[in-house]
């Protein structure tokens, strides 16, 4: 795909594209990485920074309240975002950590930045909230999110990294830092607790997984993703969004992993999205068995661009997952 900020963008934002880009070459989400990744810092626009480690992507709202992160990293890289984020902040404080989903690559850091970080509890409130309120960073999350950390397994968390507070609508807001922060639910996409977390003001969104740009959508079915969910958070994301010039700049949109795109980014892979999911549907329609399909390579035009054939995201994983999402039997039972 071509870098749709290259009209607008200094020598120094294509560096750090053009770094980002040969970092995510081979990466596919989700990934915990035992090593601690190179962390480096972009400023997208308004109060909003992207904060690449590895291949994670975290968002940083500074204001003059502190400091808004959107997810945490992976728990080996969690000292070098917070080092990056005290370089930016300063002693601003950090009041809040915003999970968009459960796995493991985007909470990892929950524990130690949060008890590095400082809520906006305070007194009298901070003794009732329970022990630790007053000198650890709120964690938000969807209540699907915060299910799927408690229960044993891949994604379960430590108590000291789980969420503090929870919303179960479709949007849950609030003011911080001079801007409105929007958490808007996608329910079934990447998992089932999926959020998109919109800073007005600012205009940038922090996307997590259910926009990516270095592989084919992860779908994660074994808790709670499906097909049809994700192409419905790429179309609320398009429906959020507004370009400024031809196309370029205006909303940007910090993916979970990937360099930072624009709206015309997004349309792209919704669109490359949308011609997979009919091309599968169709095989599906002929009674095409799994094997089959993927015998037929149907995403062998993208596979060059989004395709892997190692890792935990290869494109078979992608075609099975999709494969299975899009099946009869799937779509009678729900949206996924």
């Amino acid at each position: 795909m071509t870098c749709r900020l290259a009209v607008a963008a200094t020598a120094g934002l294509l560096a750090f594209l053009t770094a980002g880009a040969r970092a995510e070459q081979g990466a596919r989400p989700p990934v915990t990485p035992a090593q601690t990744p190179v962390v480096r810092s972009l400023h997208v626009q308004g109060n909003v920074w992207m904060i690449n480690a590895g291949s994670v992507n975290v968002a940083a709202q500074i204001g003059a309240q502190g400091v808004l992160l959107v997810d945490s990293g992976t728990e080996a890289a969690a000292d070098a975002i917070l080092a990056e984020v005290r370089r930016l902040a300063g002693d601003k404080p950090i009041r809040y950590i915003v999970n968009t989903h459960a796995h493991r690559d985007h909470t990892g850091g929950n524990v130690t930045i949060a008890a590095a970080g400082k809520s906006v509890i305070s007194g009298n409130f901070a003794a009732q909230a329970g022990p630790g309120a007053a000198n650890a960073a709120k964690i938000l999350a969807h209540e699907q999110t915060q299910i799927l950390m408690l229960a044993p397994g891949p994604l379960g968390v430590a108590e000291a990294g789980r969420p503090t507070d929870t919303f179960f609508v479709e949007k849950d807001a609030f003011y911080f830092n001079d801007e409105a922060v929007e958490l808007l639910h996608q329910p079934d996409a990447h998992t089932s607790g999926d959020i998109i977390v919109y800073f007005r003001k600012s205009d940038v969104i922090a996307a997590g997984d259910v926009y990516i740009n270095t592989t084919f959508p992860v779908i994660d079915r074994e808790h709670g993703g499906g097909y049809a969910g994700i192409l419905a958070a790429l179309n609320r994301i398009i429906d959020i969004t507004v370009p400024r010039d031809k196309e370029e700049g205006g909303t940007y949109v910090i993916p979970g992993h990937g360099r930072l795109a624009d709206e015309a980014d997004v349309v792209d892979y919704r669109d490359m999205a949308t011609i997979v999911r009919d091309r599968v549907r169709d095989a599906i329609s002929r009674k095409m068995s799994l094997e089959q399909v993927k015998a037929a390579r149907l995403v062998r035009d993208y596979e060059g661009r989004f395709g892997a054939s190692q890792g935990p995201w290869t494109t078979d994983a992608f075609i099975e997952a999709a494969y299975r999402s899009l099946s009869p039997a799937r779509a009678a039972a729900g949206p996924r």
